[in-house]
């Protein structure tokens, strides 16, 4: 691409509504543009990066014999009713009607549809196994999108679906795609970890997530110092390392606390508040069901583990009309003790005697109360593990990290089989369900999250295989037809390699020239100047401070050999 008259432009200062730095890079460098919140366009160079990543995708993909389909992205509600993810999605999907006021959405999804599709391939344990894969614009309304393409409304996904005839085989298919997408990652460069993950509106058994780590990430990882255990916080499990307390049982006592509601407010009233307070936190289910949950005053509850717990889809938290209205309690005064609703209480609090709560009384809470004052429905682990806390599997600390998530991998067995009756003929005639497996990447995830890890103060440091342009010619004088005349057999000898080049002949100055080609991480710079009359030019890497001079002669085998070095 020569960019004299061609369609390219930088920004030279920082962007104002970019909170992270992939977004502020990668529209600075013009590769995306934003249209609205969460939405953005990809410019030439964006999209060839964009392009380079679904070709390694393509590649691992079709290595393994996925065969690439495209869904529809309009998919009827009906479609998802079927399976009763409407109200798990809720919100999150948009809706619109047709002219004939049929209900469609826009797919944030598509395993109804693999599903669907696999039906006209399978009737006899003969058509198994296969996968079926995409890469397909997905739609949803997040409700907060941010930090660039990290987190938006509408995105590019691969997504795969294995079907196999039992466990077995999906345990083998499983595996192979596990293996594929470390494949894919270590080709994208990207520094990665594997976590386990909450299964979500996904359903099935097990849930894994490949996490780019990076200190922009939206999610936190928890690993051991020693062991190799890992998990995303959502369901990390919490060990419980106290002792039953040996404290004697006293009699509840109520106490005037004022308008204290916090655990330092109410040291005023109650010293022993600095360790004995359980907040009662509030919250209902999708059928508006309330719950009052207890937790030890120093931990957050983990919504994805309460969910778990009482076996409801979603959980939100209560508002002050529910509370007093519904619950006949105060904000700020919720406990236990004769509310009227479920009580979800953390194994923490089990342990604890003569504790304080709200006494569902304004101005009031409860002193010395203990687990015989009132009736638990559920208990158990519905904690945030805290770094520092005991690893559940060898007791050494616990360390956090934050994380993108780029892929994830499922196991959801029969889940989509038997609500779209996916079944098949086994060897003694008898029909059975079809076992499924789930694998997604985002693609423009990868993308930030290669930018995030791989940048300077002058701007992206791609990797060779996804970079937009392998080599950028510089000229220094455009006036100079010795300088010129280089440039121009130099880069028709490199597209005659198939090494995509930029050859920058703008006439604008040198610096302007360098700072652009750092700016949108070019690889390999080539500067052609005065030297050029003795046949040197100039060769510098991106991820290099280190400039030589050589040969113009030796420069397309110099290219070559950094080209293959860099491979991955």
């Amino acid at each position: 691409m020569k960019l004299k008259n061609s369609y390219f432009f930088t920004i030279r200062e920082n962007t104002k509504d970019e909170e992270s730095i992939s977004g502020n890079l990668l529209v600075r460098s013009g590769m995306i543009r934003k249209t609205s919140s969460g939405i953005y366009m990809y410019l030439p160079l964006g999209y060839k990066v964009l392009r380079n990543i679904e070709k390694i995708i393509r590649e691992e993909m079709n290595e393994i014999g996925a065969l690439e389909v495209l869904m529809p992205s309009l998919i009827t509600e009906e479609t998802f009713s079927k399976t009763n993810r409407l109200d798990s999605f809720g919100k999150d999907m948009f809706k619109l009607n047709d002219r004939f006021d049929k209900n469609y959405t826009l797919g944030p999804t598509h395993e109804e549809l693999f599903t669907i599709a696999a039906k006209a391939n399978v009737n006899s344990f003969k058509n198994l196994p296969f996968i079926l894969y995409q890469i397909q614009t997905k739609f949803r309304d997040e409700k907060r999108p941010r930090y660039g393409l990290i987190r938006v409304r509408e995105f590019l996904m691969k997504d795969a679906y294995s079907f196999t005839k039992d466990q077995q085989g999906l345990d083998d298919m499983y595996n192979t795609m596990f293996n594929t997408y470390k494949k894919i990652f270590g080709r994208l460069g990207i520094n990665y970890k594997i976590v386990k993950a909450s299964v979500g509106a996904m359903g099935g058994e097990l849930s894994e997530e490949f996490q780019a780590i990076t200190d922009i990430g939206e999610d936190t990882l928890v690993m051991c110092e020693k062991c190799d255990y890992s998990s995303n916080l959502e369901i990390s499990s919490s060990m419980v390392m106290d002792k039953k307390s040996d404290e004697k049982p006293l009699e509840k006592d109520l106490v005037f606390t004022g308008e204290a509601t916090t655990k330092d407010e109410l040291i005023e009233y109650l010293p022993e508040a600095s360790n004995k307070v359980v907040k009662t936190i509030i919250y209902k289910d999708e059928n508006n069901k309330l719950y009052a949950v207890l937790i030890k005053e120093d931990s957050d509850i983990n919504e994805d583990k309460l969910c778990s717990l009482i076996g409801a889809l979603n959980v939100t938290l209560a508002d002050k009309k529910d509370i007093e209205n519904r619950l006949k309690s105060y904000v700020g005064n919720v406990g236990p003790i004769l509310l009227d609703c479920d009580i979800v209480m953390d194994n923490e609090v089990e342990l604890m005697s003569n504790f304080i709560v709200g006494a569902n009384k304004k101005n009031y809470h409860y002193k010395n109360v203990n687990l015989s004052d009132f009736k638990v429905t559920f208990k158990g682990d519905i904690r945030n593990v805290k770094e520092g806390d005991a690893c559940p599997n060898c007791g050494a600390s616990l360390i956090f990290k934050k994380g993108i998530e780029i892929g994830n991998t499922f196991k959801i067995g029969t889940k989509y089989s038997k609500a779209l009756d996916l079944t098949y003929q086994d060897e003694e005639n008898k029909l059975n369900e079809v076992y499924m497996g789930c694998y997604g990447i985002g693609l423009g995830r990868c993308l930030a999250a290669i930018v995030e890890q791989r940048h300077d103060e002058k701007g992206i440091i791609w990797p060779m295989n996804i970079a937009p342009y392998k080599v950028a010619i510089v000229v220094i004088d455009t006036l100079s037809q010795d300088q010129m005349d280089a440039a121009n057999h130099l880069y028709k000898e490199l597209q005659y390699n198939n090494i995509e080049t930029i050859f920058d002949d703008r006439e604008v100055r040198a610096g302007v020239k360098f700072n652009d080609m750092d700016l949108i991480g070019i690889p390999i710079r080539i500067t052609i100047g005065k030297k050029i009359v003795e046949h040197i030019v100039e060769l510098k890497r991106r991820n290099s401070d280190e400039v030589k001079e050589i040969s113009i002669f030796d420069v397309v085998d110099n290219i070559q050999d950094i080209i293959e070095e860099e491979k991955i």
